[in-house]
């Protein structure tokens, strides 16, 4: 806990508790939001072939909702800034920092 509390800039072994739990209910969130999302756009593993095309849609799909719920997660847990700082980061990354000054 001493080294992820070194490198994420924390105070207390509860945020980085907080965080660990922050990142594994939004993972389980995000895939759980992406089916009714898939099945609205008439995406299904039984319709959609190759099989591969489905799951890659998927991903494509779950990727995108896991950043917008990330920070509001993050936000129930207390830990927004953390997970603002960590989106802002990420999307300089992906070359849309501009939006996010």
């Amino acid at each position: 806990m001493k080294k992820l509390k070194q490198k994420w800039g924390l105070t207390s072994n509860w945020q980085v508790l907080a965080i660990i739990l922050v990142f594994s209910i939004n993972g389980s969130f995000a895939a759980w939001v992406a089916k009714p999302v898939t099945e609205f756009f008439g995406l299904s593993s039984e319709t959609t072939k190759p099989y591969i095309l489905y799951l890659t849609l998927r991903i494509l799909l779950i990727f995108p909702i896991y950043q917008l719920t990330l920070p509001l997660v993050g936000w129930l847990f207390g830990q927004f800034k953390f997970f603002w700082n960590m989106e802002k980061k990420m999307l300089k990354r992906m070359g849309l920092g501009r939006f996010f000054k």
